[in-house]
């Protein structure tokens, strides 16, 4: 009987038994590894060989692959659906590795970051498996023809150096491996620690506050939440610079599957007057003035005996507030014309006692306007 049932790609994805995994893992690969499930035809692995390069202590690391497979099965994935193995069980991974040295350049090898960064973290024991591990990677992949790999971004080049290796194999012996492309979710990708969210989350990790463990209990996933290192600004939006906040934006995300703009009316609190927590809602003719703070997008808005701070675009509030009777004094200045009492010289005093200077090249345009408004007001 003919099986006109489609053939499914092949993913192919490990973990090593380094520790438990963390929130960022789980978003970043073992939730789609999950999902992945029934479009694909999975192979999800525990990368115990990779795990030798740091020297593990052989109880410990056959009790944490052990561990390790227990949790994937745990976290959801189907053995009936995927096959779920452990590296070192299958010789053929250490064997293709040996082939695929012979076909890689060491000036490629020597590239690759993160033989830098652990050569630098642990400078007495640069050992060549340290070296060739992408190769050992490269053999994970290929071996199982796979189509796609889920990686985070900071993996991108590991799968390139695979691509790079298998293409030139191919070009020698012919169409051998295939080549396989990066599996990225849109989000969760790349989760940052929540004490320096401008480095990876990592379950090696000294700071225990700066990552979250999938076997941690609610209470001490709530604590780390909330001692997770965000700014001094009460508001919830994503901007470049505010790190912390679009790190639990983005984990945040991910749980929920919620957008950004979903967060942020999530998040954003009102007082009873409607007003946003944090902010305050001010009468227009109650300012007596807005003055630009330089090297910022702030503004100083001046009542009669108090000032606040706003973000804004100061070019934009003098174009906004000009049918209000709100003209430019000087530069960076804004002044109401409703609260002057006086103008001697190129000095205005203020109905509180304040004094503004009016520059020199606009005291004509301003004095104009000042006329206007009273012509408009007599």
């Amino acid at each position: 009987m003919e099986n006109n049932q489609e053939k499914k790609q092949t993913v192919l994805s490990l973990i090593q038994p380094t520790g438990t995994p963390t929130l960022g893992n789980y978003l970043g690969a073992l939730k789609n590894w999950k999902n992945m499930s029934d479009g694909y035809d999975c192979f999800f692995g525990v990368a115990d060989l990779h795990s030798i390069t740091v020297r593990p202590n052989p109880a410990d690391l056959r009790r944490r692959t052990t561990e390790m497979y227990a949790l994937l099965l745990a976290l959801g994935l189907d053995p009936h659906k995927n096959t779920v193995f452990v590296q070192s069980h299958v010789p053929a991974h250490a064997q293709l590795a040996w082939i695929l040295d012979c076909y890689t350049q060491f000036g490629e090898a020597s590239r690759m970051t993160q033989f830098k960064d652990k050569s630098e973290k642990h400078p007495d024991n640069v050992n060549v498996g340290l070296f060739a591990y992408p190769v050992l990677m490269a053999a994970d992949i290929l071996l199982y023809q796979t189509d796609f790999v889920p990686i985070g971004i900071d993996q991108k080049q590991h799968l390139e150096i695979t691509r790079n290796i298998a293409d030139r194999f191919n070009g020698l012996y012919g169409n051998t491996f295939k080549l396989p492309e990066p599996f990225i979710g849109k989000s969760g990708a790349k989760i940052m620690s929540l004490q320096e969210p401008n480095k990876k989350m990592s379950k090696s990790d000294t700071n225990p506050k700066a990552f979250i463990s999938v076997l941690d209990d609610d209470n001490t996933i709530m604590k780390k939440i909330k001692s997770a290192v965000t700014d001094s600004e009460a508001r919830v939006y994503r901007k470049d610079g505010k790190d912390g906040v679009n790190n639990l934006m983005g984990i945040y995300s991910c749980c929920t599957g919620k957008s950004d703009e979903e967060i942020e009316k999530e998040f954003e609190i009102l007082d009873e007057s409607g007003t946003k927590a944090g902010c305050v809602r001010l009468k227009l003719n109650e300012i007596l003035y807005f003055e630009y703070i330089k090297r910022s997008r702030k503004v100083l808005i001046a009542l009669s005996d108090i000032t606040y701070e706003y973000d804004c675009i100061f070019e934009k509030l003098v174009e906004e507030l000009q049918p209000y009777d709100f003209v430019v004094n000087c530069r960076g200045n804004l002044v109401n014309l409703r609260h002057i009492e006086k103008i001697k010289g190129f000095i205005i005093y203020m109905d509180n006692g304040k004094e503004l200077q009016i520059a020199q090249r606009r005291s004509n345009d301003f004095r104009e306007e000042v006329n206007k408004f009273l012509q408009r007001n007599s």
